[in-house]
């Protein structure tokens, strides 16, 4: 399988660096295509791939071609590739608010995927939620699960539901940062090191996901564990309970979502 990507920006590395360290893909399978020539060069020489500043050249080589532009450039790239799409090509969008009928719109009887990674994938731990098209074949469906299975977990939703996954998975690794910041902020104010405060909260973020993945142990099952009678987490857990705090998670990822909506003019 030859795969090319058309835009090569930070998501697009993080991907193609995946795929070849894991072995997904030989380099010299892989083709990107982007208008600065600074970043075909780095990318050439990070990663060894095949680069091109002509869109037309990665289709003539690839059947899978991820779709890497920005959301507001994407219509005119399918637009220009539409007239070179075959059967054999199979079209994979990660931009953000454009959906699978879009794509089909600007590229008429593609075969088209649509995923949502987030940031993580630049450190192999991204969650990617894919949904297919009305033309895609189940073969479709396996090629997108074994890609962004190299960047990270990946599950497949109803397109209907990618606003709620933009909302937390898209936009979620920035809400958690801030999270992080704020405990790591809160600490350093009881005499913290700075350094050591976010080193705590960041590690204590990654142990508690862990945690929670590896025992399949429910969030609220977590909390009774560690909050004893009397105990420290119990008087924390009193102030969060009692704080504006679940509004504002809700208020927050509904806030996306509906950005998400308005992106891809619903």
């Amino acid at each position: 399988m030859k795969i090319g990507f058309l835009g090569a920006g930070k998501m697009a590395e993080a991907i193609i660096a995946a795929l070849v360290e894991r072995r997904v893909v030989k380099a010299c399978d892989v083709f990107a295509a982007d208008i600065a020539s600074a970043r075909r060069r780095s990318l050439k020489r990070r990663l060894g791939i095949n680069t091109s500043a002509v869109n037309a050249e990665i289709v003539g080589n690839c059947s899978v071609l991820v779709l890497a532009v920005k959301p507001q450039h994407l219509a005119e790239v399918v637009a220009e590739i539409a007239p070179r799409l075959t059967r054999r090509h199979l079209l994979i969008s990660i931009a953000a608010g454009v959906t699978t009928a879009d794509l089909e719109s600007w590229a008429p009887g593609a075969r088209v995927v649509r995923v949502m990674p987030n940031l993580a994938c630049t450190v192999g731990r991204s969650m990617s939620v894919y949904t297919c098209g009305a033309h895609a074949k189940a073969s479709d469906r396996k090629t997108a699960a074994r890609l962004f299975a190299s960047c990270g977990e990946v599950v497949e939703l109803a397109e209907k539901h990618f606003d709620a996954v933009t909302a937390l998975s898209g936009s979620g690794p920035a809400f958690f940062a801030y999270v992080a910041d704020r405990l790591a902020a809160a600490a350093i104010a009881e005499g913290l090191d700075a350094d050591v405060a976010l080193l705590l909260a960041e590690q204590t973020m990654l142990g508690t996901a862990d945690l929670l993945i590896q025992t399949g142990t429910k969030p609220a099952d977590l909390i009774a564990a560690v909050s004893s009678a009397k105990g420290t987490t119990a008087e924390g857990m009193k102030v969060l309970k009692g704080s504006d705090v679940s509004r504002v998670m809700r208020d927050t990822i509904r806030a996306a979502a509906r950005r998400s909506r308005e992106l891809s003019g619903r």
